[in-house]
């Protein structure tokens, strides 16, 4: 679904020029395409045409877990309009066929990114099988649109590192999320509050003067810094290695939660993922 570079360059161009790019740029509304990324918990979708993302919103995932859901197609429907096709990426195997028969109705082209259907990015990696589909899009995106090598970190239920490197996909590193980190604390213990993201933005101070003012700098220092040392071990690794300076770009909820001199190595990349599954 991507477009030649001759497109992509008139794309740009002014509406006032020749009668040609106008018509050309009609037919970039051919290139609009639905993407669906399946998270374990939330459906991520939007309509994406390049980098632009129109249109997006969540679907509980559990609504496709029996059957197909109406509801989900009749979210769906209004926002079809010059959409040429539906692209998706799944971690939730079991619900790809409803999925599908929820989208089949409209009669557009439908793909599914796995590994195998995985075109333009090299999978320099032992089992690639392994390789979660929402990464493979998000690595697609970073490559069309910011180059290489790159590493990608992406804030959700679990924080990943992603690298693209001059071979291609080479792997990452899978650490606790934040809700994650906030959830285990409460549950494991008597008396310890559980807290929300929005509690752990701004935390001031270095010793906790609370239970919950050092529950949250634990947290919020604590999760920062690791993302900070994962990133420091793959940049040593990579200037080791002979690689270009990569482009970090971070994506996901909760990179607010990072210290403000975290959040300024990287840049911040909304929709991402949608965007590599319409590339792909």
């Amino acid at each position: 679904s991507s477009l030649s570079p001759q497109v992509s360059a008139l794309k740009s161009q002014p509406s006032s020029l020749s009668p040609q790019v106008s018509a050309l740029k009609s037919q970039l509304s051919l290139t609009m395409i639905l993407c669906i990324d399946v998270g374990n918990t939330s459906s991520h979708y939007g309509i994406v045409d390049g980098q632009t993302v129109t249109h997006t919103g969540h679907f509980p995932t559990v609504g496709f877990r029996d059957s197909s859901s109406k509801a989900f197609t009749n979210l769906i429907a209004p926002l079809l309009k010059g959409v040429s096709g539906i692209s998706f990426c799944s971690v939730v195997p079991s619900i790809n066929q409803h999925l599908q028969a929820s989208v089949e109705r409209f009669n557009l082209p439908i793909f599914h990114l796995t590994h195998k259907t995985c075109h333009g990015l090299e999978l320099a990696y032992p089992k690639p099988e392994e390789i979660g589909q929402d990464r493979i899009a998000n690595a697609i995106a970073v490559q069309q649109y910011h180059g290489v090598p790159a590493i990608i970190l992406d804030m959700g239920t679990a924080v990943t590192l992603d690298i693209i490197s001059s071979a291609g996909y080479e792997g990452g590193i899978i650490a606790p999320g934040l809700a994650v980190m906030t959830r285990y604390l409460h549950e494991q213990t008597a008396l310890l509050p559980e807290l929300s993201e929005a509690d752990l933005l701004n935390v001031e101070g270095a010793i906790g003067k609370s239970t919950v003012h050092a529950m949250k700098l634990g947290v919020a220092v604590g999760f920062s810094g690791m993302v900070d040392a994962l990133l420091v071990r793959v940049l040593d690794e990579l200037k080791t290695r002979g690689e270009a300076e990569p482009v970090v770009l971070s994506t996901g909820g909760s990179i607010a939660n990072l210290t403000k001199d975290w959040a300024e190595k990287s840049s911040f990349v909304e929709d991402l993922t949608l965007m590599g599954l319409a590339v792909a």
